[in-house]
């Protein structure tokens, strides 16, 4: 526990000198693992980092589905697709290939390291790109996200399909790749299906919501698995059809996910430090070196320019997407996961995993922003394509609605004739499940809903405002407010009825049982309801 509690304060730490520093905080990351072996630490439990590995490995896998948009995924879909299926059997076959001729490798166990390294990890991209505060243009941001958060499984299928071949084991590749990825890409839309209707059913108190999503990705995850289908497919598949889909209690879960992914990625790196030998790190450092220049210089862009030909891509985004297939994660979780099967091996896989991805994140994670910007890729306007509820999901951002009811003086206003006194705006008016654009030419009419933008409201102290049900005990009950007995200071700010009905009170508001009622400056509750 010491030593646990010691590498978070240590990683966080290790974050802030990468954003000084400029460079990539996963590669500090990975050796602040390593430096625990100088201190003697002697960790090689890789059973136990085998499970450790998957797990952080599915979260992220489903937290980057969760935050894909497909309406802004959309338009480069069948790039990104071609790109994460076809894109990543090539770049691993070659590079497998290569291996194979050029260093003393087995022709499967070649193919196996190529495999390994073949997915791309957009979380290593992302975190290049947005601690340089670069966009790129073209939606290339959202081809690289989907390419990168959906190739992990096709390289999954293949490190299973060479591990199981050099372990002498028959099997029928093509029935094992369409299992794989039919269970996947079916359950994934199933199971997210249930869960949305699940989640509608239950109505869970605030915050419960992190729990069931997180039971439910890991079920997905591991019932897939069982049946003999892609648990990283279908996790990810349930990711993106539960993140395009609005719930109560959204905003909690993206918070939450947003640490924990952070956290897994830390953990990730780290292990993959701490599992690691120096001396032995250093020994393949050569090895490591010429593969990856490889993969960066002729096996990555070979896959990319040759697939995406016929899509007729600018240069310049080529260049880019070529350059940007970082390798992370993934590569980590195959790597620890191959050495626990014990699956023969004449060369050290693990601490060539190891090197390559030190390497890709410090070289190709270092020039990165350096190509994006000679290239002409990135986006002097810096926009962000986000809508409501995205804004909701990780902004201060807030919304308020209200309804013009027939009595209200608003009924007949023009928007440019109404005057907020308060820092707000009309963001949109909802007319008979019709969205109207709040031009101040708009005439607002009863029932219209009228929807607020502002921003968000945290409570430092939290002590100020009470919340508490009504009971049939309660003094208060079938009682206007005007006749009851609060402090000068404190104030009915707001009543819900059960049936979801949202009453903002005045002096005659008659409070009955099963209200929750809302009071503001309320010091000594007892005697007072």
């Amino acid at each position: 526990m010491l030593i646990i509690s010691l590498v978070l304060i240590l990683a966080l730490i290790a974050m802030r000198l990468a954003n000084n520093l400029k460079i990539p905080q996963l590669l500090l990351f990975m050796l602040l693992g390593v430096s625990f072996n100088f201190f003697g630490v002697d960790f090689t439990n890789y059973a136990f980092s085998n499970q450790v590995a998957s797990l952080a490995l599915m979260f992220i896998i489903f937290y980057g589905g969760f935050g894909t948009k497909w309406k802004m995924s959309k338009p480069v879909a069948k790039e990104a697709i071609i790109l994460s299926f076809l894109g990543t059997i090539l770049t691993a076959l070659i590079t497998g290939l290569f291996v194979y001729l050029v260093f003393d490798f087995s022709l499967l166990e070649a193919l196996l390291l190529g495999s390994i390294i073949g997915s791309t990890d957009y979380a290593s991209v992302s975190d290049v790109l947005s601690s340089r505060h670069l966009k790129l243009k073209y939606n290339t941001d959202s081809l690289l996200e989907l390419e990168s958060g959906s190739n992990d499984p096709t390289a999954y299928t293949m490190v299973v399909l060479f591990v199981t071949l050099l372990q002498g084991e028959n099997i029928n590749v093509p029935s094992l790749i369409i299992l794989q990825i039919g269970l996947g890409l079916a359950l994934g839309f199933v199971l997210g299906w249930i869960f949305i209707r699940l989640l509608s059913f239950l109505q869970l108190q605030e915050g419960m919501e992190v729990i069931l999503l997180a039971a439910a990705a890991l079920f997905t995850y591991q019932f897939t698995n069982e049946i003999g289908g892609n648990g990283y497919l279908a996790v990810y598949i349930f990711g993106i059809y539960i993140g395009n889909k609005e719930f109560v209690g959204k905003r909690g879960v993206v918070f939450f996910f947003d640490s924990f992914t952070n956290l897994a990625q830390i953990g990730l790196f780290f292990l993959l430090g701490l599992l690691s030998n120096p001396s032995s790190i250093v020994s393949m450092m050569p090895i490591a070196l010429v593969i990856m220049l490889f993969m960066t210089i002729i096996a990555r862009p070979a896959s990319v320019y040759g697939l995406m030909f016929p899509f007729k891509m600018q240069s310049n985004q080529l260049a880019v997407i070529a350059f940007a297939g970082l390798r992370g994660a993934a590569a980590i979780s195959f790597a620890i996961s191959v050495v626990n099967s014990n699956t023969p091996s004449m060369n050290d896989i693990y601490h060539i995993v190891f090197d390559i991805c030190l390497l890709s994140s410090l070289i190709q994670g270092g020039l990165l922003p350096v190509i994006s910007q000679k290239t002409n890729m990135v986006d002097p306007e810096d926009a962000s394509l986000r809508n409501f509820n995205s804004l909701q999901d990780k902004s201060d951002v807030g919304f308020l609605a209200t309804k013009i009811k027939e009595d209200s003086s608003l009924v007949n206003a023009y928007i440019r004739d109404i005057n907020l006194a308060f820092e707000f705006i009309i963001a949109k008016i909802l007319r008979q499940g019709e969205t109207i654009v709040p031009n101040g030419d708009v005439q607002l009419l009863a029932g219209d809903i009228i929807v607020l933008a502002g921003r968000s409201y945290f409570d430092v102290v939290g002590t100020d405002l009470l919340e508490f049900r009504i009971n049939n005990y309660n003094s208060w009950v079938n009682k206007k407010i005007n006749t009851i007995k609060l402090d000068r200071s404190a104030l009915i700010v707001l009543v819900l009825r059960d049936d979801n009905e949202l009453v903002v009170p005045n002096g005659d508001t008659v409070i009955l049982e099963g209200d929750t009622v809302l009071v503001l400056g309320l010091k000594d509750i007892k005697g007072k309801i």
